[in-house]
């Protein structure tokens, strides 16, 4: 697995910002003999390198900007014998996925509408629950956020990964939404969403994120096994990232590592 987009909300750049890196959520996950799978289409899609004639299938959480700007910038759009299978929620007004996107991938918010690519993209809408993609076993479900938003699990080649982008943190003081924590369940790897520190939370109480401790908390309710925190705020400097690795470096219930683009972990060797 591969991060090629770590941050949320928007893309950043910056000396303050450059070893954690600025581009919006893109994570890989390559498996011998399947399709090369992507959790979100963000800018940092634009650095995910497809093998040609590989069959692609992108997992988009939900349709918010910073998880779907990198599309027009993908490298097999440009491959009229590209196969992508582009997977989010189904649209709440009863259209299709295609249709939307096209809605947003235009004129005047783009120079030219999908159309205009070499590549076809299949784009399929999801309603919740599991299904098999191109070969691989995929549950999804909807989580808290601003809009439809899902999180996900993949179980292939005997490893389990789950990806929780865009989570909102319960401002009650419950717990984690058990269908969320049933999707990560044991999972060898959760990819979760810890963008706001708690003081920002509190200015925040609605725009759609959570902790770091609220993550360790699904985590440790769902028995995952990793716990990489994700989607950085756009203002997180990377000394600040630095000490949040620094806080969890000991913690073994879960392992705790915090994302970075460019970064690897192998999963299922050895």
């Amino acid at each position: 697995m591969t991060f090629h987009g770590v941050r949320g909300s928007t893309a950043c750049h910056g000396e303050e910002t450059a070893r954690y890196g600025g581009n919006t959520s893109c994570v890989v996950v390559d498996a011998p003999d399947q399709p090369l799978i992507l959790f979100d289409l963000g800018t940092g899609s634009r650095y995910a390198s497809v093998a040609a004639g590989r069959e692609v299938l992108c997992l988009v959480t939900h349709l918010h900007w910073d998880h779907i700007q990198g599309l027009p910038f993908f490298p097999p759009m440009l491959d009229g014998d590209s196969r992508i299978t582009v997977c989010a929620p189904s649209p709440l007004d009863g259209g299709s996925l295609d249709e939307t996107m096209a809605s947003i991938i235009r004129a005047p918010m783009f120079p030219v509408g999908l159309d205009a690519f070499p590549a076809r993209p299949d784009f399929v809408g999801l309603d919740g629950g599991s299904v098999v993609i191109s070969g691989v076993s995929v549950s999804s479900v909807e989580v808290s956020h601003v809009g439809k938003t899902f999180g996900y699990r993949l179980d292939v080649c005997g490893v389990s990964v789950a990806y929780v982008s865009d989570h909102q943190q319960p401002m009650d003081g419950s717990g984690p939404d058990p269908k969320v924590v049933d999707v990560c369940r044991g999972v060898d790897l959760l990819i979760h969403d810890s963008q706001y520190t708690a003081a920002e939370l509190a200015s925040r109480p609605d725009w759609g994120h959570c902790t770091p401790e609220f993550a360790i908390e699904v985590a440790r309710a769902s028995g995952a096994k990793h716990l990489v925190m994700f989607h950085h705020d756009p203002d997180r400097t990377d000394r600040q990232l630095d000490d949040l690795v620094e806080a969890h470096r000991d913690s073994v219930e879960p392992r705790i590592t915090v994302a970075r683009e460019g970064a690897s972990i192998a999963l299922g060797v050895g």
